[in-house]
């Protein structure tokens, strides 16, 4: 039954795709088949050898169109959100992939960058690597919805990007990297709104973020969250928080010791 199982699974498939789904499950593909499990897995990797398909997660598949086949996956905000309600997970767009969708197109991440409640390993499909970031508060993080071929993907608001890029800027590359994006950012930032999105993190975050702003030349956009520091924060905090204090400047207003000299990478 396995011989004609690869045959009939691209029938299944191009009915999928004829359909504008690009996505399946590899028990819906044997139930529509009617073959057993492992008649069903010969099948998939007989289609999958001509780059016809590609698994970014166990049990789970894309439909590869021609134009995607370099890739040997669809691009990774093209699968996603299937993927996420396949695993029933609730997911954000974050870090360096979120400030693409906001106008920062000079700092390219090596990695697709999604926040999701806890850890998982990186996803490798092809050249699309999709690397997950554990986010606390995740459902009080603000979201906005991107439109993509295949439909629609979340993705953190430019001003909760900013805070997540100060939160983990060490998975952003870096100080200077960070401080490179929020000043293409800046300007596009509502102060309202960035207290709002302040307090899904930790006030400390708050605090290297307002500093950083103000130094990229965006401090108008951070009135409000200096107010916000000053009502909140007890402590000064280290703006490298892997860094030592000794002998750093402090910013009274942010509460902060400037504990490394800044060069914007941009």
């Amino acid at each position: 039954m396995s011989a004609n199982a690869a045959p009939r699974a691209r029938d299944v498939i191009a009915g999928l795709a004829a359909r504008g789904r690009y996505h399946f499950a590899s028990s819906e593909l044997r139930s529509a088949l009617g073959v057993s499990e492992q008649a069903a897995r010969q099948a998939l990797s007989r289609v999958a050898a001509k780059g016809e398909i590609a698994s970014p997660a166990r049990g789970f598949y894309v439909i590869v169109p021609p134009e995607y086949r370099r890739l040997g996956c669809l691009p990774a905000d093209q699968f996603l959100p299937a993927l996420m309600e396949h695993r029933n997970a609730r997911y954000y767009v974050g870090l360096l992939s979120a400030a693409q969708y906001h106008g920062a197109a000079h700092h390219r991440p090596q990695e697709f960058q999604v926040m999701l409640g806890r850890n998982r390993p990186m996803i490798v499909c092809g050249s699309v690597r999709v690397a997950f970031v554990a986010r606390r508060e995740l459902a009080a993080v603000p979201v906005a919805r991107f439109n993509n071929p295949r439909g629609t993907v979340l993705v953190s608001t430019v001003e909760a990007t900013a805070v997540d890029l100060v939160g983990y800027m060490h998975r952003a590359g870096g100080v200077d990297r960070v401080a490179g994006v929020l000043s293409e950012l800046g300007e596009d930032m509502d102060p309202e709104r960035l207290v709002d999105a302040s307090e899904s993190a930790s006030i400390l975050w708050a605090q290297r973020l307002g500093y950083l702003l103000e130094h990229v030349g965006a401090g108008d956009r951070a009135e409000l969250l200096k107010e916000h520091v000053r009502r909140r924060a007890r402590n000064y905090t280290r703006l490298l928080p892997s860094a030592g204090a000794e002998g750093s400047p402090r910013s009274k207003d942010w509460r902060l010791f400037v504990n490394a000299d800044i060069e914007e990478d941009v």
